[in-house]
């Protein structure tokens, strides 16, 4: 019993660069999953429903994700738990750390502007992670790069083998659906994307007279292109796949609905069940007994309404059950949860059990950070998610002193959420927000507005990054403060971190002050001694 509801899990992430319609595929998916009846339209103007994912306010008027969204459904007897990332650059660190969460990766290339530089990136995590992905190239209802011309560019800019295991028959006006190589069907589709509309009709031979009598001229193009994928590219492997040395290719358009079945039909068949995980001590296999799991993602006022914040853990391995104790490793103490919760975006439903590769949602007062971890008495940490050096800075001025705790109260749960970090000066009170890139600041005062009612400006510094630092002989870190004071600032959890103003200053820094260790990224929440940046 055990075993099985392990293996009936997939929990998978979906990345791309901005406007590539990552979200709609992820809306699609639930719509072929029985999860949603209708798809509201992104961007729209004639639907203001926002995409199911998309569940904050600032997320509807500008048509973008800013925060990873948890759903849950059922499709094909497995139990999917589909994470939606956001695919601005300037939220690449809560996608950074969705991975960790996720055992496999579904990525969405434009056919129109092709693999972009974020999808890049993202795919470099997934390499270093030997994550398991699976591509899926969009808006073929467009004119677009020719389908062979993009494959290529996927495994040049990638770096990683392809195998289409979909085709699409034609684009743009003339575009037609899609052949599923991997089941050997054509599928045709009715434009219009917001209910499953389809026509599948079983292909048991490529030379099949009802190709021409459905396809017309286009039959002797797909029986061209089939031969030379054929000849071109290597039989699919699913072992290939699972060791990330291969990527399945999909064709398709997400918002028309076409090449989404093949893709959840294919996916839940080949995608990994949940993998073992590694701690500070020893690796955790989903097979185990005790439970443990960690919290990758926190979400204050998810419903703002009631103020609730959210603390999203991954289980690794175990059963979790509702009202029992599990221990909390950094504060050493014994919790329980009353309301754990599954997602559909902001709809919750409450659990009383969840396995390894479920992710749920624990109510939280304060009690979790990312890289948090719960387990049944065993004293292991998962490895902490690193939190990276920010590159825009931007002091914090109150613009409404009536409302100052407010302001304090939002300040500080914000920034437990990951996305950005607050820095602290104890002379003269002054707080610092460090994130990776501009937009951050918008979604920080909107949401300080909306969910605290406080509200504040931010002033621009001139710092290009943020240095945890260590050392082990306190005279000279006093003699580095009485000459840098005016750049030593300290995180939440008060370790000390130097603010450079250009790469140039601190080298000079570095090749001043020998015996002090600069670092770069600060891994959060590690919850034992001496393995956090702070002075020795």
């Amino acid at each position: 019993m055990y075993s099985e509801e392990i293996n009936k899990r997939r929990t998978f992430a979906i990345i791309s660069h901005p406007d590539a319609g990552k979200t709609t595929l992820t809306e699609k998916l639930l719509l072929f999953g029985g999860a949603i009846q209708t798809a509201g339209a992104v961007k729209s103007n004639k639907i203001k429903k926002g995409t199911s994912s998309d569940f904050m306010e600032i997320e509807r008027q500008r048509g973008i994700s800013v925060a990873t969204s948890v759903m849950n459904f059922e499709y094909n007897g497995r139990k999917i738990n589909l994470l939606d990332t956001p695919g601005h650059k300037d939220f690449a660190e809560d996608v950074y750390r969705t991975l960790t969460a996720v055992d496999s990766v579904i990525i969405v290339v434009d056919c129109v502007k092709g693999v972009e530089e974020q999808t890049e990136r993202l795919m470099e995590v997934c390499r270093m992670r030997k994550t398991p992905v699976i591509v899926f190239i969009n808006k073929l209802d467009r004119e677009g790069k020719r389908p062979f011309e993009l494959l290529d560019e996927i495994e040049s800019k990638l770096r990683i083998k392809v195998r289409p295991l979909s085709w699409p028959i034609s684009m743009g006006m003339s575009f037609k659906g899609v052949y599923n190589l991997f089941h050997k069907s054509l599928n045709l589709f009715r434009p219009g994307g917001t209910t499953v509309a389809e026509e599948v009709l079983a292909v048991d031979d490529i030379e099949d007279g009802i190709l021409d009598e459905r396809l017309g001229e286009f039959a002797a193009q797909l029986r061209e292109d089939v031969a030379l994928i054929d000849g071109v590219y290597e039989p699919f492997e699913q072992n290939a796949y699972l060791a990330a040395d291969l990527a399945p290719v999909f064709f398709g358009s997400a918002v028309n609905n076409f090449g989404v079945k093949e893709l959840l039909d294919t996916f839940t068949t080949i995608a990994p069940p949940p993998r073992g995980r590694e701690t500070d001590l020893r690796p955790v296999d989903p097979s185990e007994q005790n439970f443990s799991g960690f919290v990758f993602k926190i979400h204050a006022n998810i419903d703002p309404r009631h103020r609730d914040r959210i603390a999203f853990l991954r289980i690794c391995s175990g059963k979790f059950e509702r009202n029992k104790f599990f221990h909390h490793v950094r504060l050493g103490k014994e919790f329980k949860f009353r309301s754990p919760a599954s997602f559909l975006a902001q709809e919750k439903s409450l659990i009383e059990e969840a396995y390894p590769g479920d992710v749920i949602g624990l109510y939280d007062t304060g009690n979790f950070k990312i890289g948090d971890t719960l387990t049944e008495g065993e004293k292991i940490m998962f490895h902490g998610i690193p939190s990276f050096s920010p590159e825009v800075f931007r002091e914090v001025l109150n613009t409404d002193p009536m409302r100052s705790k407010q302001l304090e109260k939002g300040l500080e749960q914000l920034t437990d959420e990951g996305v950005a970090q607050l820095f602290l000066k104890k002379h003269g009170n002054r707080r610092v927000v460090g994130t990776v890139g501009e937009l951050q600041f918008d979604v920080i005062q909107y949401r300080l507005l909306q969910e605290y009612g406080a509200s504040c400006r931010f002033i621009p510094l001139s710092y290009n990054k943020a240095c945890w630092l260590t050392v082990k002989d306190n005279k000279k870190m006093a003699e580095f403060g009485r000459f840098r004071s005016e750049h030593l600032y300290t995180d939440k959890d008060g370790n000390l971190v130097y603010f450079s103003e250009s790469d140039w200053t601190l080298q000079r820094m570095r090749e001043e002050y020998p015996e002090i260790e600069f670092h770069f990224s600060s891994e959060i929440n590690t919850g034992r001694p001496g393995l956090k940046a702070r002075i020795a």
